[in-house]
């Protein structure tokens, strides 16, 4: 029970609020988060969390974290994917691009704005900002891409 409390440390506060739990439980995960393992608070934290989650029901617990386990390897692979169509499309031009229209399913003129600016970039300075915006540009529309699939299922 303890470790699976553990786990519960390493959610961000966000995803901590969103996780059904009980508000003391709640409360002592909080507590855990702030300390640092002086004098041995945090462990003795972290043994009161596990003594909580004994008395939790610890199923819906459980279910939380894999969804937001899942959740979250799916967020990595998106963004994965959007750092290798940016380097693809910078690499290869206007016919990568066209592919990635192709594969989304409609055009983004704000992505080809970006790629337009990638382009047209005279200095470093201007050309690593304009592959961070099309990057922004193609994560945001995988991601569209990946949260319209799930509303399908």
């Amino acid at each position: 029970m303890q470790a699976l409390g553990e786990e519960l440390l390493n959610l961000s506060s966000e995803r901590l609020e969103s996780m059904p739990l009980e508000e003391e439980l709640r409360d002592a995960v909080i507590m855990a988060k702030g300390l640092h393992n002086h004098h041995g608070a945090l462990r003795r934290q972290k043994q009161l969390i596990g003594k909580l989650m004994r008395h939790a029901d610890v199923e819906p617990i459980r279910a939380a974290l894999a969804l937001q386990g899942a959740t979250g390897r799916q967020e990595k692979a998106v963004f994965r994917e959007a750092e290798g169509w940016r380097d693809r499309i910078i690499a290869g031009g206007r016919d990568e691009l066209a592919t990635l229209f192709e594969e989304l399913g409609y055009k983004s003129e704000a992505l080809e704005d970006a790629v337009n600016a990638c382009f047209a970039a005279s200095h470093d300075k201007a050309r690593r900002e304009a592959k961070r915006r099309t990057f922004r540009e193609i994560h945001q529309a995988l991601a569209r891409k990946v949260q319209s699939s799930a509303d399908k299922r």
